[in-house]
């Protein structure tokens, strides 16, 4: 990328028709539906590799009345999942933008046939309770194929992608509107104009600690998911007079399990589409049980235990092996206090069995499969312990004996005693967004638009709620693309 330097000192750097903030999978399809819209497209993307947050995700995406729900006979509508969605709303209900919630809805399946015209699979529909109909399509063989996919397509599109480059500022333009953005690229300071708009997609912020202090102060501290999830377009936005809508709306803390040392099987496979066209094929047409080792072993490498297991009867203990929380009660926080933000699940012989075979089960991927205890003891020997006596499990896990012991007596529990850990506490996302209107312009708190600024993903959300699963990345998805569309056909 060319440079020349200005009169303020900074290097001014070659323009571009769009300038897109953020290379996830809001970001890209931005680029894409941009570049094809006949716009000179940059995406400038702060991390040494491209894919944000969808590269994380499950990576399924619910939609009524896809191609795949029409061959399997089943009878969807935008309408019926419109209506679904209120299922997940919970006290935030009145506060969602119910006109975006229509635009995912009535989008929802186009974009689904539009990323399999890229070279994704899926696999489904699967059930998704308690919505009516099964529309949970669950991506092959890895979510690692959306950065991969949507990558190839926007350089065949001609759109720039610029990796290591952090936005820090939006330049302001006479009119009130955006002309630009300032960036750090490779360590310099570097100004760049775009000619018909700024797109952010620079996703959420469930690891930036200064809006979760502002937004819900007691999450401060807990990370995220994703460690640079840190908001990164909502500042800048805000500095031009943009305002954040629901940002109180946090999905967490959750509780996770520490990441193996090494990657799962499925998380190293490629995203090939021959591949994914295979796994869709066998999982259509060959018994469950031939695929479910090859399952469990991405499910215990990315999910944590149910509620139901701590419902059930199951101990949280700190490193020092003492009780610290009512597990009956959401324990995220209280996890999070603890030496270390580390905790221990401890559960007797008795409920061991219980949580080995349906219906109980540890952990759910939506759509997936159900992992059990054993699958646990098969696949994660990190992090399942067991032991004859108290004794012999503090061993296993390095917990202090005594107190150990003396927390397992209070409960009355028989030899043998078990143990999963350490557990974290986690935010999973924010839905906290920029204000915007049905053409993902970016708005200040007086309704007005922001000319030339537009927002899309989890930046762009807009007061839409996205609990349930499944929406997330597919209004990463759609959003982007409207972005990027209306802004390249934007006047310059």
């Amino acid at each position: 990328m060319r440079a020349r330097n200005s009169s303020d000192g900074l290097s001014m750097c070659e323009p571009a028709d769009v300038i897109v903030v953020g290379g996830g999978a809001s970001g890209l399809s931005a680029a894409i539906e941009a570049a094809a819209a006949g716009a000179s497209v940059l995406v400038l993307e702060k991390n040494a590799i491209p894919g944000g947050s969808s590269r994380l995700s499950v990576g399924s995406i619910n939609a009524a009345g896809s191609r795949l729900q029409q061959r399997a006979g089943i009878v969807d509508s935008p309408d019926e999942h419109f209506e679904d969605m209120d299922h997940f709303m919970g006290p935030f209900a009145s506060r969602e933008n119910r006109a975006l919630r229509r635009l995912l809805v009535d989008n929802a399946a186009d974009t689904l046939h539009w990323l399999m015209s890229l070279g994704l699979s899926f696999y489904g529909p699967t059930a998704d309770p308690p919505h009516r109909h099964p529309r949970m399509h669950n991506v092959l063989p890895n979510s690692r194929a959306y950065p991969y996919y949507l990558s190839k397509e926007a350089r065949r599109r001609g759109a720039r992608v610029l990796l290591g480059a952090e936005v820090t500022e939006l330049l302001r333009a006479e009119d009130g509107g955006v002309r630009g953005v300032e960036a750090l690229v490779g360590g310099r300071r570097v100004k760049i104009a775009a000619r018909r708009g700024v797109v952010l997609c620079s996703g959420d912020y469930s690891n930036g600690a200064a809006l979760k202090a502002r937004f819900r102060p007691e999450l401060e501290h807990i990370p995220g998911v994703n460690p640079t999830a840190r908001g990164d377009g909502h500042r800048p936005a805000e500095a031009v007079g943009a305002c954040i809508v629901n940002g109180e709306v946090v999905f967490g803390p959750g509780l996770r399990f520490g990441a193996p040392a090494k990657p799962s099987l499925v998380q190293r496979l490629p995203p090939s589409w021959a591949l994914g066209k295979l796994m869709a094929l066998a999982l259509a047409t060959l018994p469950a049980a031939l695929f479910r080792p090859f399952v469990m072993s991405f499910m215990t490498a990315s999910l944590g235990p149910e509620a139901s297991l701590l419902r059930s009867g199951a101990l949280l203990v700190n490193r020092d092996g003492e009780r610290f929380v009512d597990e009956q009660q959401a324990p995220g926080l209280a996890i999070a206090a603890q030496p270390g933000g580390q905790a221990w699940l401890l559960f007797d012989d008795a409920l061991a069995r219980k949580f080995s075979a349906p219906p109980h089960h540890v952990s759910t991927a939506p759509g997936v499969a159900f992992a059990y205890l054993p699958d646990y003891r098969r696949h994660r020997k990190d992090l399942y312990r067991t032991g004859a006596t108290a004794a012999a499990l503090a061993r296993s896990t390095g917990l202090p004996a005594d107190a150990l012991e003396g927390t397992l007596r209070d409960r009355g529990w028989r030899s043998p005693v078990h143990a999963l850990g350490p557990l974290e506490a986690r935010i999973v996302i924010t839905d906290g967004g920029l204000a915007v209107n049905t053409s993902h312009q970016v708005l200040r708190a007086d309704d007005s638009v922001i000319p030339r600024l537009y927002a899309a993903g989890a930046a762009g959300q807009g007061g839409l709620l996205l609990a349930g699963n499944g929406h997330h990345i597919c209004w990463a998805v759609t959003s982007g693309r409207r972005a990027g569309r209306i802004a390249a056909n934007a006047a310059a």
